[in-house]
């Protein structure tokens, strides 16, 4: 967020709540839900993005139809102390990793990667693995998701060609 931004009050965290859930909520039915009128809704909703608490908008997609069948969180161990920024760069050429992190514990990243199937998957940890500064990895494939409503069981990311 922009230093200097004006507060995030009760009223900004019940319509960010709403976009969270369905995106496509209308303006009047945000403000018939938490007693502003639509106009005031959008302005609201044009500040927060102004002010980077709203970074976008997206739809959530069956993994599955878009051809992800397999997915796994990859554990990298790196040589020495390979910077965020390196790391950063590395993941940002496997378009099948849809989310990564440095860590604490043993582990320096946690890789989210979805693929097509197993093979694909290993050609994916293949590729990661011949970077320099990888040590080892070490795979934990998904079986199910308990949360299928949450963020990690949509997918966000056309399958790569």
């Amino acid at each position: 967020m922009n230093s200097g931004t004006a507060s995030f009050d009760d009223l900004d965290r019940k319509i960010t709540t709403a976009l969270m859930a369905n995106a496509r909520t209308s303006f009047a039915e945000i403000g018939a839900a938490v007693g502003l009128s639509a106009t005031a809704v959008k302005r609201r909703v044009d500040r927060l993005r102004e002010t980077g608490v709203i970074t976008g908008f997206t739809a959530t997609v069956t993994p599955s139809a878009l051809g992800w069948r397999t997915e796994a969180y990859v554990e990298v161990y790196c040589e020495g102390a390979a910077p965020p920024r390196r790391l950063a760069e590395v993941v940002r050429n496997h378009p099948e990793i849809t989310a990564a992190m440095t860590v604490t514990g043993g582990a320096d990243a946690l890789l989210h990667v979805r693929a097509r199937d197993v093979g694909h998957f290993e050609e994916v940890l293949e590729r990661i693995r011949v970077e320099p500064f990888i040590r080892k990895t070490i795979s934990v494939m998904v079986l199910s998701h308990l949360l299928p409503e949450s963020p990690e069981a949509g997918a966000t990311h056309p399958v790569p060609e």
